[in-house]
């Protein structure tokens, strides 16, 4: 999942504070922006661990055009995480597809290092469809 973030730069403490607009509460702060990014995709792997603690759903991220209102400064990244730990127990189900579907899914999953496997590319695209 694709979160944006937002790094605002403080003039009283010199320091940034940074924001996941779509995980509210989930902030924190850095001398540098290196270490920002890296200590909110710490803060975001809690966060969302503790969501799924609590049977909580684990929300979407949004572009970033959708926050920038709310957030008229800043710098705007993105931080790509891999939500399947944050989404339960796995459960092995038989599902049945065309052949050709499934020759193109395994090329994509062997030529991309973004799945891992034929299961997480499907749990992909499953995600992305309902989001929308």
């Amino acid at each position: 999942m694709k979160y944006p973030i937002v790094l605002n730069r403080s003039e009283l403490d010199n320091l940034y504070k940074i924001s996941v607009p779509d995980l509210p509460g989930c902030q924190e702060t850095a001398e540098t922006i290196d270490a920002g990014i890296d200590k909110i995709s710490q803060a975001i792997a809690a966060h969302l661990s503790i969501l799924s603690e609590y049977g909580e759903k684990i929300p979407s991220g949004s572009l970033i055009e959708h926050h920038r209102n709310n957030f008229k400064d800043g710098v705007w990244a993105i931080i790509d995480i891999d939500i399947t730990p944050y989404l339960g127990k796995s459960h092995k189900i038989n599902v049945t597809l065309p052949e050709l579907l499934i020759k193109q899914i395994d090329d994509r999953v062997s030529k991309s290092s973004a799945y891992k496997t034929r299961s997480a590319f499907i749990a992909t695209a499953c995600l992305i469809e309902l989001a929308k």
